[in-house]
Formats: structure tokens, sequence, C-alpha cells
């Protein structure tokens, strides 16, 4: 007898999710990445008072135009968190820098929920 073809299917077997770590900010996660990578020396680029343009980066590092800007949107603001600010000049190519906030202040931890003892 055949079986039907649901039986037929196997299931797989799930992965057990391996827990997330926290966010961490992205001086930390600048630390982790290799000092000689071709993003290390694009975040060190994009560190410098004068910042970078996009044709300097793809020059430095030999990425492609849409590259470069994926690396701006995925890993400069998504990942590492930085503040990316881009500024024209009247007459020259675009430029674009890290900029520097200050470090938010940690939520204090003395507050104490609304919740009574069972």
């Amino acid at each position: 007898m055949s079986k039907s073809k649901s039986a037929n299917k196997r299931k797989s077997a799930a992965t057990p999710n391996k827990p997330r770590k926290a966010n961490e900010p992205g001086e930390a996660r600048l630390a982790k990445q290799h000092a000689n990578s071709k993003q290390a020396d694009v975040i060190t680029m994009l560190h410098r008072p004068e910042g970078a343009t996009i044709s300097a980066i793809m020059k430095a590092t030999g990425w492609q135009q849409h590259s470069v800007r994926g690396f701006f949107a995925g890993i400069v603001r998504k990942k590492l968190g930085f503040t990316l600010e881009s500024q024209k000049p009247e007459n020259g190519d675009r430029v674009y820098r890290v900029v520097v906030s200050k470090p938010e202040k940690p939520k204090s931890k003395t507050q104490k929920p609304n919740r009574r003892a069972a």
C-alpha cells in the first residue's frame, strides 16, 4: 500500500535558537572588526573631520557605488548605530562623515515597579 503524500513528508528538526546578545554600541562592535579590513578603513575615513566622498571610498576599497551606499545603510547606520551626516558643497561631491554624539544616560535602576509581593 502506498502512503499518502503528507505521510511521506518529513518534519525537519527544529533548530534551537541561540539567545541573542544585547546590542552593543557602535564603538564596541567597531573594536571587534579586523583592523586591516576594508570596512574598518571606510569607517576610519568617515570618522575624519573632513569626511569622505563615495568616489574616494570606491577608490580605496574597489567597491561599486551601490555597494558603498549599502554599506552606509546596513553597517554604518543599522548595525553600528552611527549617525551619518552628508553635506554637498556648491561645486563638489557629497561628503559623508560620522557624527559623534554624546552617549545616552543610563536608565536609573532605583525605580521599582508598582507590584506587590504575593
